[in-house]
């Protein structure tokens, strides 16, 4: 295979297992931000629980979306791409955060390009 598809997969791969894990990490300590801000207020007053422990619940399925990135790259980046879809469309439809809504768009794209890189790799053997 091209050195540099292998590159690209490889950086894809660890950015798209590591950046999850992280972000879900820091739902619980809200080092890189204040994680609850980027609840729209309408979805925040129909939650059931604190929008705290809501976006720890968010934490948990990303530190295992990066997870599965890690070992099972293939379902792992599909997820994640899902995963960044959703978030993007719940920030656009509150219209919240429009910017991050679109960069959150642009990576779910990157994230299902790094699923189809190995989905090829592994029909190919």
């Amino acid at each position: 295979m091209n050195s540099n598809v292998t590159l690209v997969k490889t950086i894809l791969k660890y950015t798209f297992g590591l950046v999850p894990i992280v972000a879900g990490l820091d739902k619980f300590t809200n080092i890189l931000t204040a994680w609850t801000q980027y609840i729209s207020t309408g979805i925040a007053e129909m939650l059931p629980i604190y929008p705290t422990t809501f976006m720890m619940i968010v934490g948990i399925i990303e530190i295992i979306a990066g997870i599965i990135v890690l070992t099972k790259t293939t379902v792992g980046a599909y997820i994640v791409s899902a995963w960044l879809t959703i978030i993007a469309l719940s920030l656009l439809f509150s219209w919240h955060f429009v910017d991050v809504a679109v960069r959150d768009l642009v990576m779910a794209i990157t994230a299902f390009c790094l699923a189809k890189l190995y989905e090829e790799t592994i029909f190919r053997h």
